[in-house]
This record gives C-alpha cells, structure tokens and sequence, in this order.
C-alpha cells in the first residue's frame, strides 16, 4: 500500500491499493462511521432520454458496511458528497481493488489501525516468482507491487509415448535451470509452482536442489497462460504461504491464549467475559477474529465489538484482528471469536 498522504489532525488518510494483500489491511482499518471518498463508478444518466451508464466520478459516503474477499473490498454507506444528480442520503457501494486510490477520514485512529498502516505501507514485499506449466510448455512471471511481470516461456517436445518419459524429464531439468537461475539473480523468498494434474508433484521429485525445495510453493491451475498466473495467486494455499509471517505470529498467539485458559491463568474468553476485562483495564492483549467482525458489521452489532477495541486501545492493551483462514483462527472463532490475554488474572 502506498500512503500519499496523512493529515493527523483531521484523521485524513490518503492511500493508493498496490497489492491484494493491502485488501486485508483495509478491511481491519476501515470502520462504519468513516467517511470514504474517492473516484467510483456509478450509473448515471447522461440525458433524461438516454438510458444509464456507468461514469467514473468523485464521492465520499459515510461509511456503513464493509465486505472483504482476497480480490476486493466492498464499502458502502450513504452519499455525502458527489455529482448534483446524486442524491445527498442515496446509497452508494466502493469497490476498492488493485490501482484505486481512496481517501479515508476517523474520527479517532486506533493504535492497532496505525500500526496495520505502518506494517501495509513500510514491509516490502516478498520477492517470488511464479512457474505455471504442463508437459510442453513453462511460463514464468515476477510478482510486482503492481501486478506481475512475464519473464519467459520455455518451450517442451512432445514425444510419443514410448519416449515421453525421458523427454519429460529433460524438461523438468530445464525449468529447474531456470529457476536456479532467476534464484540467483533476484535473491528469491518463494517459487509458486503450479499446473494442472500431477506435472508439478513430478517435477518437485526431479529437484534435487534443497534450497531451492525450501522455497516451493505447489499451487493447482487451469492452464499455461496469462490467466491462469492470476488464478494461482488467488488460491487459499498460494494466498496463506504468502502471508506465513503474519499468519505465524497469529497462530503464536492464539496458542498463548489456549495455553493460558488451559492451566486456568489470566485469560478470558468469550463475549460477555472479555467485556468484563476490558472494562477492569485488564486487558493486555485482545484477540478478535475478522469473521466476528464481519458478522457484527453484517448484524449491526458492531458498535459494541468497536467499543471494547476502542476500550481496549486506550488502555494500552495490544489488539490483534486474527483471520480464520488458518487453524489459529479457527480455533479462536470456536471459542466465539473473541479472547484475551490479561495483566492480571480475573477469574
């Protein structure tokens, strides 16, 4: 995420989305009550004769719900600034992807807001490259801020099948080649290898290479082109290996949680219970995953969730938005969604 501007006083942040992962971010930063603003497309009618289409204009809304999916953002709220022909009060929905820039006013940031702002904006991405291929042909792509970019295509022989073992093989030696290669020359944190069937299990038994085998990645798609790159990164297994940094440090504590309840320690869990610590300033660390956020939000119960971050955050007690799609999460959710790690032990 690239942050193009940050006044403090007004709560005004101005970013542009630069990857799927800032998605994540934003959906743990943006709050109903926010106003949002930015260029949006809408229907609107050029004439009173002609039928609507779809413009691209400027409006801020005042921000009700927020739907987060690994591709896009969904805000919606009430329009409170916009074309003359919208309405003042009529309902608008942002769909915030790749490459929009959108403006964001709180009326009061959090620290564990700033800090995801901090993280999404300063950590540099990994750098990885990404291998779709079947038995005649490999492309290989570098991911980007942006996107992707396509480095090159190899090239097999397709035999017949008496000899398609041993071509095959030679091939498999040649995409290693060019990955030792591109190792090399980028310094890599991650390979995705994807293909249809089995070619990318077979091609991992012909790697011979440790390292590089550490840096794997297997990934499943549809084809050898340029779609099926953006099919790859939109996996769940793709998408979890490429946040394991943050996933790790989640999953470490939320076993610290369970660790505590189970030898009976200052922790709480549950709605009702972790409200209660909140209230005592007891809190330390606030465990909160992003389903039950996104089930108040869809409930119109998130105001009281907001309350207790808020409580929470002002205490100086740590926040942590936990995602449910790794055990840690799942685990948490069982429990209700919501947890803490206490000062002091309280029941």
């Amino acid at each position: 995420m690239k942050q193009l501007g940050f006044k403090h006083k007004q709560g005004e942040l101005k970013v542009k989305v630069e990857n799927p992962d800032d998605l994540w971010y934003l959906n743990n930063i943006i709050d109903p009550g926010d106003t949002l603003s930015g260029k949006t497309l809408r229907k609107m009618k050029v004439t009173e004769a002609a039928s609507a289409e779809r413009k691209l204009v400027f409006m801020a809304i005042t921000v009700e719900k927020v739907e987060y999916n690994p591709n896009e953002l969904r805000v919606s709220g009430k329009v409170v600034e916009g074309p003359e022909d919208v309405p003042h009060g009529s309902y608008h929905t942002f769909s915030v992807e790749q490459g929009v820039m959108i403006t964001i006013i709180k009326p009061e940031w959090l620290k564990y807001q700033l800090d995801y702002l901090k993280e999404a904006t300063t950590v540099k991405p990994p750098k990885i490259i990404v291998c779709v291929f079947d038995r005649e042909e490999a492309l290989f792509a570098k991911l980007t801020r942006d996107g992707y970019d396509v480095l090159t295509t190899l090239k097999g022989k397709v035999a017949k099948k008496a000899v398609d073992e041993k071509i095959k093989e030679t091939f498999y030696e040649n995409i290693i080649a060019q990955l030792e290669e591109y190792d090399k020359r980028f310094a890599l944190d991650r390979i995705i290898l994807a293909s249809p069937a089995f070619w990318r299990e077979d091609l991992y038994k012909v790697l011979k290479n440790p390292e590089l085998k550490k840096k794997i990645i297997q990934a499943t798609c549809s084809g050898v082109d340029e779609p099926s790159i953006a099919e790859v990164l939109k996996r769940k297994e793709t998408q979890e290996a490429l946040h394991q940094e943050r996933i790790s440090k989640e999953m470490t504590i939320v076993e610290e949680l369970f660790l505590a309840i189970a030898k009976k320690g200052p922790a709480a869990y549950g709605a009702k219970e972790t409200a209660h610590a909140a209230d005592a300033g007891a809190v330390e660390q606030l465990l909160v995953t992003d389903k039950l956020i996104q089930q108040a939000r869809a409930e119109n119960r998130f105001q009281e969730l907001d309350r207790l971050m808020k409580s929470v955050d002002r205490a100086k007690g740590k926040v942590w938005i936990i995602s449910t799609e790794h055990e840690g999460g799942k685990k948490l959710q069982g429990l209700g969604g919501i947890g803490a790690l206490l000062r002091y032990k309280l029941f």
